[in-house]
């Protein structure tokens, strides 16, 4: 008979070797996250940093951590440009109303397609999936835009590009997986299909509808390609289209002294701290609006991607 003592200790080591190996792969997974926490932190603070320093101190220290020698002049010259203000009212204005264009039409697409009632799903979805394989181009684009009377007009900016087909089959994925008894009783109560869309569906669809909405408000807020291709307006402009000029000028005036910023006429001629200045007052908007929207972006992705 074996006594306590005599117990072989395989386990204890099994476990030993288990934990070790826990470890070093945690710290491989720490590694990398802290070496990608890096990669993206210190642009921003570089980018900060210059955009508050002085010109002289950027050129001692162009790769600075932290400002020194503080100046607000950039941002001092951003914000007297009525170019840029009047662009910054522009890109607020699409983003918002192109955004909430997007959530309702969205939603009034994939609402009738998830429900089983409807007769010739299957043909709706193929119509959908292939919008997503086979694009027009940017010639035909431009020549249904102008025949619809929308060149040259804000409406061209974001009206195109209002419903998306992997926005639509991402939320019918997500009103599939609510329960039919939920809405079989609203229903039995004599509520109309728009009323419970209205008041139940889209109520409880708030997570799907924070990750579209999201994603389309920042693909908006960057979106400078249409602006290049539709509008000859000036005045309008959305900000991207007056980032990208103040960058352009600034890149020309360093070919123009050989590369030696020393050299450059600052006085004429946007300068780096103006560019990352620029930079700064465009991203700060999407900065703030991505904390308080977070928890629903990771939970709406996830549902909407696996259900249905």
């Amino acid at each position: 008979m074996v006594t306590k003592t005599e117990m072989p200790v395989k386990p204890a080591k099994k476990k030993i070797r288990s934990s070790m190996e826990d470890k070093i792969i945690s710290f491989v997974c720490y590694s990398v996250v802290t070496i990608f926490a890096i990669a993206v932190i210190y642009p921003m603070l570089n980018l900060i940093s210059v955009s508050i320093s002085s010109y002289r101190a950027y050129l001692l220290r162009p790769w600075m951590f932290f400002p020194t020698e503080l100046d607000f002049t950039a941002f001092a010259t951003v914000f007297k440009s009525p170019q840029l203000m009047k662009s910054y009212g522009n890109t607020i204005f699409i983003t918002v109303v192109g955004t909430i264009l997007t959530l309702g039409i969205t939603a009034l697409t994939a609402y009738p397609i998830s429900r089983p009632q409807l007769r010739g799903k299957a043909i709706y979805m193929t119509i959908i999936i292939i919008t997503m394989m086979i694009g027009a181009g940017t010639i035909p684009n431009f020549l249904l835009i102008r025949d619809l009377g929308m060149y040259n007009t804000i409406w061209a900016l974001f009206i195109p590009s209002t419903v998306g087909a992997y926005n639509v089959i991402l939320m019918i994925n997500f009103f599939r997986g609510m329960p039919d008894s939920l809405l079989e009783a609203a229903k039995v109560d004599g509520a109309s299909e728009g009323l419970i869309l209205a008041r139940i569906v889209l109520p409880l669809s708030l997570p799907i509808m924070a990750t579209i909405g999201l994603f389309r408000a920042v693909g908006l807020w960057n979106s400078y390609f249409a602006g290049i291709v539709y509008i000859r307006d000036r005045d309008l402009w959305p900000v991207q289209l007056v980032l990208r000029e103040v960058i352009l000028a600034a890149n020309t005036a360093m070919a123009e002294s050989g590369g030696n910023a020393a050299e450059m006429d600052t006085a004429n001629i946007p300068t780096i701290s103006i560019q990352y200045a620029s930079l700064l007052v465009v991203m700060v908007p999407i900065m703030c609006v991505y904390p308080f929207l977070q928890k629903y972006f990771a939970k709406g992705i996830m549902l909407g991607a696996v259900k249905g």
